[in-house]
């Protein structure tokens, strides 16, 4: 369903992504781990489109990412890690623009849109306009939307950042039930290992823009010599504290922006 070959991004002379390839199969849940800065936002914006690749080829539901981006458009949801509501907005009004932009069918919608907002506990505030939510209400309803249209492949950047666990595990218990329910493939970052232990069929690790292991939870423990995922990453990635991801994107951004005003 995924297929990523010597796949490089590079920012002037920073290279985000450096020259890695995997697949993920139809079905399969499949994390992809890392500390800050190794190169998972910037991988999962170039599989959405956000990102053009400096090289290498992407296909998903075997369409190119690169020479069809709206055909690839249709296949798949995505969750950010940044906010992407309109906050001017109810709940529900967000949930119906999503569902009208992705074709939901009319007769569904009502349902689904429902069915989801009580999934994330905010079925009671779906009349409330979206900037007088919290930060973590905020988080349920875009995960809540980006199920909305059951896509092929879910891309999951941080889903639960900032959820207390009860609402994180409802949520993958959803996740779970609908991939298997729709042969959905999920592809999902997190730092929280044990999602990914819990969670997923396989799990690649990257750092430093490279690919430096993909397995199963068992054979990443057997790769390593070590009892626990934790552990395993902890061998494969290093102890040291990393700075706070900054996009590098945007980062190259700014600094074309300084040049031109000189």
């Amino acid at each position: 369903m995924i297929e990523v070959k010597d796949l490089t991004k590079k920012f002037a002379d920073f290279t985000a992504v450096d020259n890695i390839s995997f697949s993920v199969k139809r079905g399969e849940l499949f994390a992809l781990l890392g500390p800050n800065g190794a190169g998972k936002s910037t991988t999962i914006k170039m599989l959405t489109t956000l990102l053009r690749p400096t090289s290498g080829k992407l296909k998903l539901n075997d369409i190119d990412v690169v020479k069809d981006p709206n055909g690839v458009r249709r296949s798949f949801g995505i969750v950010f890690q940044d906010p992407t509501l309109d906050n001017e907005m109810t709940a529900y009004e967000n949930m119906e623009l999503h569902g009208v932009m992705y074709g939901v069918p009319k007769a569904e919608m009502g349902t689904r849109i429902e069915q989801l907002l009580k999934l994330v506990e905010l079925w009671e505030r779906r009349s409330s306009l979206v900037k007088t939510y919290s930060g973590g209400m905020k988080r349920r309803l875009e995960i809540a939307r980006g199920l909305l249209h059951h896509p092929k492949v879910l891309f999951l950047d941080e889903p639960t950042l900032g959820l207390d666990t009860q609402t994180r595990r409802l949520l993958w218990n959803y996740v779970d039930s609908l991939a298997k329910e729709k042969d959905m493939t999920v592809l999902f970052t997190t730092h929280y290992l044990e999602e990914a232990e819990d969670n997923a069929n396989r799990i690649a690790i990257i750092d430093h823009g490279k690919l430096i292991a993909i397995g199963s939870v068992k054979e990443l423990k057997q790769m390593t010599s070590t009892d626990s995922l934790e552990q395993a990453y902890l061998e494969l990635t290093g102890s040291e504290i990393r700075e706070e991801e900054v996009d590098p994107h945007e980062a190259w951004r700014a600094v074309r922006r300084a040049r031109n005003m000189r």
